[in-house]
């Protein structure tokens, strides 16, 4: 398991550029430390803080190791209408509080981050492990003012009350003509 998300502290708007570049390798190889004892942990064990073996299945993780799920979007620029094609495809292994309810309504809340904002947003699906979309959402927008923005996703619960559960953001500096497909880690909101 490796950890991609930033380690800037809470409400920093720094976004790590490790986390959003896709043309570094696959991370598959990484080894994940116990922040207690700095040894590699164990697939099916690992030591607590007072020596005794607990099955991972057992742990509660917290904030900082617990996982909040990825989302999938395809993006294409079409340049001879100057247009921006962002497709919103899956939010799979997503997790919220529990007082949101068991299967809560979840949208995805988009925006790119242009000096006039320009804001979308998905329909609201049922909350389970994977949520199909498929939704497309095109902007016409010149390729330059693009590629100095950050296309913001923010993952949203309907009820009880609108409720921010996570976000992921992705950089446009290489958006082409060619689509390509992202999957984005979930961090928790930003404060």
């Amino acid at each position: 398991v490796s950890d991609l998300r930033p380690s800037a502290l809470p409400g920093s708007l720094d976004v790590s550029r490790s986390m959003f570049d896709l043309r570094s390798p696959p991370h598959r190889f990484m080894k994940r430390y116990d922040s207690v004892s700095s040894v590699p942990s164990s697939t099916s064990s690992r030591k607590d803080s007072q020596g005794s073996n607990r099955s991972l299945d057992t742990i509660t993780l917290s904030g900082d190791e617990r996982e909040f799920g990825r989302l999938n979007v395809k993006l294409c620029y079409v340049s001879s209408v100057e247009q921006i094609w962002i497709t919103v495809l899956h939010c799979k292994d997503l997790s919220w509080p529990s007082s949101c309810g068991e299967n809560p309504p979840i949208c995805v809340k988009g925006m790119l981050t242009l000096p006039k904002p320009v804001h979308f947003k998905s329909s609201a699906k049922e909350g389970c492990n994977d949520i199909e979309f498929m939704e497309t959402f095109v902007f016409a927008i010149k390729l330059q003012s693009l590629q100095a923005v950050r296309l913001v996703f923010k993952i949203q619960t309907q009820t009880p009350r609108k409720k921010t559960i996570g976000e992921c953001s992705l950089a446009l500096r290489e958006l082409s003509s060619q689509e390509s497909s992202h999957w984005l880690d979930i961090s928790p909101p930003s404060k």
